[in-house]
């Protein structure tokens, strides 16, 4: 089985990570969306929102897994036996800094990191843009799925 994760923080998922899963799952057998957690970052929203609005958005998608985990990415690779890491790319910023995590990893491990350039039309998103946009009440309602878009906020 061709299993890859596809890791992040996800705070909050927008339609730009949708997007790479989407595609994701028509090159894997299984795409593993795997929350980062880490104790020392503000999140906006819980750990449990953030697999919330992830496991509504592909509830129609079988080949879809949503966890959560700690520690080293590779290492989390390795529990799960995913042979792949699943990357998005926006721009040449991304590409550096991906590209250092990607030899890292592989010279970590065997675990290779398969890298998807975002769609035009969504290639501009970014989580810490919806927070930004959320946070000064605007209408962030078109850079996520339909699952993050709260009444409340």
């Amino acid at each position: 089985m061709r299993r890859a994760i596809f890791p992040g923080s996800f705070d909050p998922i927008t339609n730009g990570h949708y997007d790479i899963v989407q595609r994701g799952v028509k090159l894997f057998d299984e795409v593993v969306v795997a929350i980062g957690v880490n104790a020392d970052k503000k999140y906006m929203f819980s750990l449990e929102e953030r697999q919330s609005f992830i496991e509504k958005s592909f509830k129609d998608e079988p080949k879809v897994k949503v966890v959560t985990y700690q520690g080293l990415t590779i290492d989390f690779c390795k529990d799960i036996d995913a042979q792949f890491i699943l990357r998005g790319l926006r721009n040449p910023a991304d590409f550096e800094f991906e590209k250092a995590i990607a030899h890292t990893n592989r010279k970590l491990s065997k675990i290779e990191t398969v890298f998807l350039l975002t769609a035009a039309k969504t290639s501009f998103i970014s989580s810490s843009i919806v927070r930004d946009v959320i946070r000064n009440n605007g209408d962030y309602t078109q850079l996520v799925p339909e699952s993050v878009v709260v009444k409340n906020i």
